[in-house]
């Protein structure tokens, strides 16, 4: 085993046991060369335009909080900065941002973490803290340390290639009551190839990472940390048959080795067999993840079928989280009728997990959703929409096979089912047809109903949930005045529980100064109810104002007040809180 370089004398750290040629040089390779290319490229425009131009902004806030009758529940004070910063550099774009509080008292130096995204022509480059998405089932935003590069040579050729630090060694901490997860120091890299444009392209996606045993003091084997190795291989696709015909998929496969420390073995598994790529240990898994559609695009409708289907306990060290263990299959319609001022759409699907039967509990889920829209005019619209979801979960408890009679007993007795209903209704109408005066009155309602079902006997629990808002709104163009209030009501039933809650809203907005200055106010007030017993209420008031200077300089201020009455014993207290917020905002 030899290292090609030594990166660290570039500040970067060096791969162990790298071999010559291998894919991490060769995807370094890739991006100092297009590094070096955009470059030239950049060389041609110099004189032909302004060398650096600058663009950005800064942004202070202060905040100030009091309280009375419970106990603080912010600082009194405290202040934030952000600023944004684009350097153009002879075509070369490079953001940079920052920001700064005094409620960061913990760390040394403002800037913990910094990134640059140059981009110049059909090339941008990530460096420093950053992240990137190739597939979701391989690479999906996982923030690392080190260097990127998106490039689109041509209208059809795309090419991605990432190297970089995943994790960063944390010795592990012996200490009594210590929450300090070890880790080891962890370096990927990959590489994502596509051609093709719009729905016909094809994607090749390759995603490896391992972890430095060497990185930290000992293994913290009570911690259950192990250095792993990582190897991901995958496919993406689409093509368009007679035009109306749309076919996608993607598929990925994971090798994945829980202890890089235990003994080498053969496997017939193709990512075992890949050269220096992976080596196949006794901890070594393969685990594979795939999703299918297709869709058919008729004159003014559509249907659709899916297939998704994720092996037990799938991963990649590419991603933070994966759900896995399941198996979607998923059926969609939608129209248009009427000239397009109703349409429907329609998706049913089913999912269930507990693929390999290792599980003591299956959970099979049924999805429903029904939509739809009428929008006679541009004065009208209207919305409805339901959806159901239905689990269904079989336990099977080992007790009960050996113990029952014959195969009909206990059929029922530990299968659950739960289901959920969701129904909402939107409109809106605008009255008269006016320049100067617009009204506009508006209705929502949104019905939510969960179940519980064991042996198709009706279980004594469930919830349903209920909210009505409806609102009106008045606009005095000439005057750039705008009225309007609203009533909400939501109340909830369970099992040993009622509550209720519902309460007017008003508001004003006024602009002055030729619209510079923008002013509004408003006042709310809930009353609160449990059981059929007052609980107690809430006045909430607010007043805003936003000032423009120049169009480079804008000043906010807002102050909220709320104050809480509790009238029963025994609830929360009352108490009255006071929230301040001024801001100055400066763009260039």
């Amino acid at each position: 085993m030899s290292t090609l370089f030594r990166y660290k004398d570039f500040g970067v750290a060096t791969w162990p046991n790298t071999q010559v040629l291998s894919p991490k040089v060769i995807v370094l390779v890739c991006l100092l060369f297009l590094s070096l290319n955009s470059f030239s490229q950049n060389l041609e425009t110099i004189g032909k335009e302004k060398p650096i131009k600058l663009s950005g902004g800064v942004s202070l806030s202060q905040i100030g909080y009091a309280a009375s009758g419970i106990d603080s529940r912010r600082d009194p004070y405290s202040y934030y900065a952000t600023g944004n910063l684009n350097v153009s550099l002879y075509g070369w774009s490079i953001p940079l941002s920052f920001s700064y509080s005094n409620q960061g008292v913990s760390f040394q130096q403002p800037f913990n973490q910094f990134s640059m995204h140059p981009t110049y022509k059909w090339i941008t480059l990530h460096a420093g803290f950053t992240s990137m998405n190739f597939s979701p089932y391989t690479v999906g935003g996982h923030l690392f340390s080190g260097v990127g590069v998106d490039a689109n040579p041509t209208s059809k050729l795309r090419i991605s290639a990432l190297y970089g630090r995943f994790l960063k060694a944390v010795q592990p901490d012996t200490t009594a009551g210590s929450r300090v997860q070890a880790a080891y120091d962890r370096y990927g890299y990959g590489m994502k190839v596509g051609y093709g444009d719009g729905k016909d392209f094809v994607e090749a996606i390759v995603f490896r990472a391992q972890d430095e045993q060497q990185s930290i003091r000992f293994v913290p084997e009570t911690q259950g940390i192990l250095p792993q190795e990582n190897l991901v291989l995958g496919f993406t696709g689409g093509k368009s048959l007679f035009q109306k015909l749309l076919l996608r998929f993607e598929w990925a496969t994971s090798a994945i080795t829980r202890d890089t420390r235990a003994g080498q073995t053969t496997t017939e598994n193709p990512l075992g067999n890949v050269g220096g790529l992976f080596t196949p240990r006794t901890s070594s898994s393969y685990y594979n993840a795939m999703k299918a559609n297709v869709t058919y695009q008729g004159n003014g409708y559509s249907v659709g079928m899916g297939y998704e289907r994720i092996d037990p306990q799938y991963r990649t060290l590419g991603s933070y989280f994966f759900n896995n263990d399941l198996e979607n299959i998923t059926v969609n319609a939608a129209t248009s009728v009427l000239q397009g001022k109703v349409n429907l759409s329609a998706n049913v699907g089913t999912q269930r997990d507990n693929l390999d039967e290792s599980k003591a509990t299956t959970m099979r889920r049924v999805v429903t959703a029904l939509n739809v829209a009428f929008a006679p005019s541009q004065k009208f619209n209207l919305s409805v929409s339901y959806s159901s979801f239905q689990s269904f979960t079989n336990v099977r408890s080992q007790f009960v096979n050996i113990n029952r009679l014959t195969q009909f007993d206990f059929l029922d007795t530990l299968n659950f089912t739960q289901i959920s209903q969701n129904a909402n209704i939107n409109s809106m109408y605008q009255l008269g047809n006016n320049k100067n005066r617009r009204q506009t009155i508006s209705l929502n309602l949104t019905a939510q109903d969960a179940s519980d079902k064991q042996g198709q006997v009706e279980q004594n629990s469930g919830l349903r949930f209920y909210n009505f808002n409806s609102s009106y709104s008045l606009s005095l163009t000439p005057q750039s005045l705008t009225l309007s209030t609203s009533f909400n009501l939501s109340m909830s039933d369970g099992v040993a529980s009622q509550s209720r809650t519902f309460g007017p809203t008003v508001a004003v907005t006024k602009q002055f100064f030729e619209k510079k200055l923008r002013t509004t106010a408003s006042i709310s007030h809930n009353e609160s109810y449990a059981n059929g017993l007052h609980t107690g209420s809430i006045l909430n008031g607010r007043l805003s104002g936003n000032v423009s200077i120049k169009k480079k300089h804008n000043i906010n201020l807002s102050t909220v007040v709320v104050n809480r009455n509790s009238v029963q014993e025994g609830a929360a207290k009352s108490f009255t809180e006071f929230t301040a917020t001024l801001g100055y905002v400066y763009s260039f």
